[in-house]
């Protein structure tokens, strides 16, 4: 039976990915095609990873792809049986054409279904503190598009009527008619002095918010050199911003942060710093991959039952030991005699979502701290295995060994180098970042091998330097640079309070 193509027509959201819906992110986990626009946020498209991905993005003065051949292209991809997403910046129904892709849809018998988005024009304002409507202010708004159908003869926008009868406007797409929206206002009523708000980048660390008034916007808007994409906002209810906003005063608002550790593992770190209002970049300097041999580890685990501890020192040694035993038709079971220590709360985390409680966690967040604290436990003749990458410092093993144990190094994993992110590295650089993350000294080494034949001491030279612990920080040294932000507990949590605390203590004493 030939399968049957469909469309769905999906709002992506004002530009944080953090208000992409549910039902959008399920609809893009099952597409075969997206066919997306400029205002379609890098993370959202993450969620589509088995789908082609086409770019049709229109910006002013520049279109990749004219609306018919847009409809087009949606057409034969339903045709050919494809699951389609056609993802719009915003609602796909408000001033996004997607009613007129429906339309040509519903002519070629094509079944769609629309996926309403978090439009620009309520989301925007509410980030730059502007409620559209207030019992004191406001009791109705209007939605006016900026950029009407240049084949129109006569504009269709009823100015005199919005002028007089609507309190709060919405101006979507209009940063370059701004003189010509003023010019209308100013002709039909509305004060000079009435309040008005241009909203750049919306809902992004990005977001720039020019406040005047009606006789003035237009030249403040010229002097700080607005472009699109903006959101103009008129009305009495600007005034409130002076109160209300919020997202700008975000502690880390607007900073641009590099986080260099696995991918899989910084996009939680990476979440907890833009809900601080931070702009992240995840660019991993090392990929985990399994160990190119994995009859060590077999055989330890045929023989667990002669361990009297097994060590993990991170979440990966976790994450890959269990994949190996259960690829190996074994499970929890198999570890019901041998007694578990870790290094670090995530460790012990991944150990208890297993159903394993760790029998020791020494409180410092190091390898030195559970070789002293197993050393309080007597382990002279004990055997212990110890799994972890397959290079790694020697200091716990050796302590261990000189302590009287005898200690079996099983590698579960490696680190490698991901060369193919050396161009990532590159632009980001060259746009400029304010604080770059290391949570590893595999981190920075890899940063270094990425970057040759330009060194650390270069590249790092007017940036904040965070690291999670006193081991990277030591790395760091030893390639001549110094760390300026590193939390006392040694976990992300942690780094990420003293990344605010520095931050809030610089604007203090460059205040």
């Amino acid at each position: 039976m030939e399968k049957k193509g469909k469309v769905y027509l999906v709002g992506a959201g004002p530009g944080d990915p953090g208000l992409l819906t549910l039902r959008a992110k399920e609809v893009l986990e099952e597409a075969d095609v997206i066919v997306y626009d400029y205002l379609a946020h890098p993370e959202i498209l993450e969620f589509a990873k088995k789908a082609e991905k086409i770019y049709v993005g229109k910006t002013a003065g520049k279109h990749t792809l004219p609306q018919n051949e847009i409809n087009q292209l949606l057409i034969d991809k339903a045709k050919a049986g494809k699951i389609v997403v056609r993802l719009k910046g915003g609602d796909p129904f408000i001033f996004g054409r997607g009613g007129e892709e429906a339309e040509e849809l519903v002519k070629e018998g094509i079944l769609f279904e629309v996926v309403p988005g978090v439009t620009s024009a309520i989301a925007v304002p509410a980030y730059a503190g502007i409620p559209l409507t207030h019992r004191a202010y406001a009791s109705s708004v209007a939605f006016v598009t900026g950029h009407e159908d240049p084949k129109k003869t006569d504009s269709a926008i009823h100015w005199e009527k919005l002028t007089k009868g609507v309190d709060t406007l919405v101006f979507l797409m209009g940063v370059g008619r701004l003189p010509i929206i003023v010019e209308e206002l100013l002709k039909h009523g509305r004060s000079p002095n009435t309040p008005v708000a241009i909203i750049r980048w919306g809902t992004l660390p990005e977001q720039e918010t020019i406040i005047g008034t009606l006789n003035e916007i237009v030249d403040k808007a010229e002097k700080k050199g607005i472009r699109p994409p903006a959101i103009i906002v008129v009305g009495e209810v600007v005034r409130l911003r002076e109160k209300l906003n919020w997202w700008e005063k975000k502690p880390l608002f607007g900073k641009k942060i590099l986080i260099t550790r696995t991918q899989e593992q910084a996009s939680e770190m990476a979440k907890m710093l833009r809900t601080l209002g931070a702009k992240c970049y995840v660019v991993p300097t090392i990929a985990i991959v399994p160990p190119l041999n994995w009859e060590p580890l077999d055989n330890a685990i045929a023989q667990l039952n002669k361990y009297d501890w097994c060590l993990f020192t991170s979440v990966n040694g976790v994450k890959y030991f269990r994949q190996r035993l259960e690829s190996l038709g074994k499970d929890v079971r198999v570890m019901n005699n041998v007694k578990i220590g870790v290094i670090g709360e995530k460790t012990a985390q991944a150990l208890k979502e297993w159903g394993i409680f760790p029998d020791l966690m020494p409180k410092e967040f190091r390898a030195e701290a559970l070789a002293e604290a197993l050393k309080e436990r007597d382990i002279k003749g004990k055997k212990i295995l110890l799994a972890r990458a397959e290079k790694a410092r020697d200091i716990l093993p050796e302590e261990l060994k000189a302590a009287g144990a005898e200690v079996d190094i099983i590698p579960v994993y490696r680190t490698i180098l991901p060369k193919e992110k050396k161009e990532d590295i590159k632009k980001i650089f060259k746009e400029g970042i304010d604080i770059i993350v290391f949570t590893s000294s595999s981190t920075v080494k890899h940063l270094a091998a990425l970057i040759e034949p330009k060194t650390l001491s270069e590249l790092l030279k007017d940036v904040t330097i965070a690291c999670i612990g006193p081991v990277t920080a030591k790395t760091l040294s030893n390639f001549g640079l110094k760390t300026h932000i590193m939390p006392t507990t040694y976990t992300i949590k942690s780094l990420i309070e003293k990344i605010v605390q520095w931050e809030i203590t610089s604007d203090f004493n460059i205040a």
